[in-house]
């Protein structure tokens, strides 16, 4: 463990009944290969959500280590965090600006990014009270989400009144569709974008998540703006590069029980064995962000006969049996010796054994939802070289 790091641990793992296994080695490779594919834009890091539940801290110093200087955040507590760990960072507030926040985004030198009118003469006028702040503006080039429109973006552009102390440093807007390279959205935002960007000439420009930066240089713009795939949660479709998994999910084994063929297993005895088995119960639940989806019966999604989700010990797949619940979940562990996993080991959930995409597939999700959902009950580990590999 880095001494740089070391306040980032919190309490030894036998007290937790579930770990993460936080590779900030991989954090800083990924980010590296995002900033060589990124070229000739910056690329900038995403980082909301507790560092997508990896924690901010570790996952912010050991980017700003790396060489990121461009990180966004989605509220004004995230910035406070962020800015412990990146001194000399342009860190961006993406939700929103309401009033009475602007006092901290100065006092932090955050930048908020502005996404409709109300928060642009909100900003307009803390510039006017207060003097000059940076600030970014964003803009809807067609996910109906956040931004202001089109019409507007260019209508500010061209307004001789704006005050001089309202100055931008960046336009963005987001993809709706990256992770589909033939959808015919990227390219119609991708034209709308430049457009604007033509208005607001001198004032970098950032489109592309994690996927835009796969569709191509036209995409790029001046600045990148990953997320999943910094997490190593973003396979790309028929293509190198793939990212390096970050994280490691374990939940420890309880007990190991015998049942019989024909008994049942969990809440609702949705799965009836076929044969004599053992069975592993592991500390582990939908409380821990281990979702009751990925059950291996006992649940809609299940319920057409779908193969429910399996975790990794002792050398082989192991299935869930019956329903995930808040606490426990239960693993078939009949196939393993029966010295290849006891009470107190761990098996792992996702990793590099299990792929988190499987498992965020097998439970009709997204790794992203897996990873920001990540309880307070995981013991975090982190593990990473020594300062000067980050050179």
């Amino acid at each position: 463990m880095n001494d740089r790091l070391s306040g980032f641990e919190v309490a030894h793992d036998d007290s937790f009944g579930a770990r993460l296994l936080i590779d900030l080695d991989a954090l800083a490779d990924n980010w590296r290969l995002l900033r060589d594919l990124s070229s000739p834009a910056r690329c900038a890091a995403v980082v909301k959500a507790d560092g997508y539940g990896l924690g901010i801290g570790p996952v912010t110093t050991t980017l700003y280590a790396a060489g990121c200087r461009d990180f966004f955040v989605a509220t004004v507590h995230e910035g406070l965090a962020a800015r412990q760990h990146a001194a000399e960072a342009r860190i961006y507030v993406m939700n929103c600006i309401l009033p009475g926040i602007e006092p901290a985004c100065r006092a932090a030198d955050l930048i908020p990014v502005l996404a409709s009118m109300e928060q642009v003469a909100l900003w307009i006028a803390s510039c006017i009270d207060k003097g000059e702040h940076p600030c970014a503006l964003q803009i809807d080039t067609g996910m109906h989400r956040l931004g202001i429109s089109v019409a507007e973006a260019l209508a500010l552009a061209d307004d001789v009144t704006r005050p001089a102390g309202f100055s931008p440093v960046l336009v963005m807007s987001h993809l709706a569709c990256a992770d589909e390279p033939e959808h015919p959205l990227n390219k119609i935002q991708r034209d709308h974008f430049r457009d604007l960007t033509a208005a607001f000439d001198g004032i970098e420009a950032s489109l592309t998540n994690s996927a835009g930066i796969l569709l191509g240089e036209d995409y790029l713009f001046d600045l990148t703006r990953p997320g999943i795939a910094l997490y190593g949660g973003y396979t790309p479709p028929d293509r190198d590069p793939c990212f390096r998994p970050v994280v490691t999910a374990e939940a420890r084994v309880i007990t190991i029980r015998q049942a019989r063929a024909g008994e049942t297993v969990g809440y609702g005895a949705t799965h009836r064995l076929e044969r004599d088995s053992r069975l592993a119960v592991c500390s582990i639940g939908y409380a821990d962000g281990y979702l009751r989806a990925v059950s291996g019966h006992g649940t809609p999604l299940r319920d057409g006969g779908t193969a429910g989700a399996s975790g990794y010990g002792g050398g082989r797949r192991l299935p869930v049996l019956g329903r995930v619940t808040m606490d426990m979940t239960v693993f078939d562990v009949t196939d393993l010796p029966e010295q290849a996993l006891r009470p107190g080991e761990f098996v792992e959930l996702f990793g590099h054994n299990v792929p988190i995409e499987e498992i965020a597939a097998t439970g009709g999700t997204i790794g992203y939802e897996l990873l920001t959902a990540l309880g307070a009950r995981y013991h975090r580990r982190y593990r990473q070289s020594t300062a000067e590999d980050f050179a």
